[in-house]
C-alpha cells in the first residue's frame, strides 16, 4: 500500500490580488478530504494553520466525530476523521510524517497553474511504489504561496479540463488527485 499523505495548507496562502494570507478552516474540507483520504488508503491528512482559534475548531470538529456523539452515529466519519492531525506548519507536518515513517517524505505541491517540470499522475503513480512516503501538498484560498512551492521536492502537473474554467474546491481537486493516482479506473 501506498505511504500517502495529504496537508491542507492554510498559512502562507494567497489570495486573489496574489498577498500572503492565513485563511480560514472549513468544516466541509475536513470531512470531505478525511473521508477522500479513508477510502483511498491515505494514512493521514493533515490540517496545517498557525492559528490558534482554526486549530482549536479543528480539534472540535475532529472530536465531535471521533470521541462525542458524531462518532457514535456515524462510525465511518469517526473511521475517516480519525486520520486528522492539526500543525502548525508544513515542516511540523514534515517532522511528524518523519517520526512516524522513520524518514522524511517527499513533498510533492498541488497548484491549478501549469509549473515547469511538474510531474505527471503516472510518474506520481511510480512513485507511489517505492518505500519512501509521500506527502501530496494542497493549499487554502487561491493556493499556496512561493515559498511553500519553491521548497517542495516536486510539484504535480494541475487537472485539466476541456472547458478553460480552473477552480476547483480544493476538497474536489483533493478527491480527483486520490483517484487518479490510487483509484481502480485510473488507466
Amino acid at each position: 500500500m501506498p505511504r500517502l499523505y495529504v496537508t491542507l495548507i492554510h498559512y502562507p496562502v494567497v489570495n486573489k490580488q496574489g498577498e500572503c494570507i492565513a485563511s480560514a478552516v472549513t468544516n466541509l474540507d475536513l470531512h470531505d478530504i478525511a473521508r477522500t483520504m479513508k477510502t483511498y488508503g491515505g494514512l493521514g491528512f493533515y490540517v496545517a494553520t498557525p492559528l490558534t482559534d482554526q486549530k482549536a475548531l479543528v480539534e472540535r470538529i475532529v472530536s465531535h466525530w471521533t470521541s462525542g456523539v458524531g462518532g457514535e452515529h456515524h462510525p465511518k466519519r469517526k473511521q475517516a476523521l480519525e486520520l486528522v492531525r492539526v500543525a502548525d506548519s508544513l515542516e511540523a507536518v514534515c517532522e511528524d510524517i518523519g517520526r512516524r515513517e522513520g524518514v522524511a517524505p517527499k513533498t510533492v505541491v498541488t497548484s491549478a497553474k501549469q509549473r515547469e517540470g511538474s510531474l505527471r499522475f503516472t510518474e506520481l503513480r511510480a512513485m507511489l511504489e517505492e518505500e519512501t512516503p509521500v506527502l501530496l501538498v494542497f493549499g487554502t484560498a487561491w493556493g499556496l504561496a512561493e515559498d511553500i512551492m519553491i521548497k517542495a521536492d516536486y510539484s504535480l502537473a494541475p487537472i485539466v479540463t476541456q472547458t478553460g474554467y480552473n477552480h476547483l474546491p480544493v476538497r474536489c481537486a483533493a478527491a480527483i488527485v486520490m483517484d487518479r493516482l490510487l483509484g481502480s479506473g485510473r488507466d
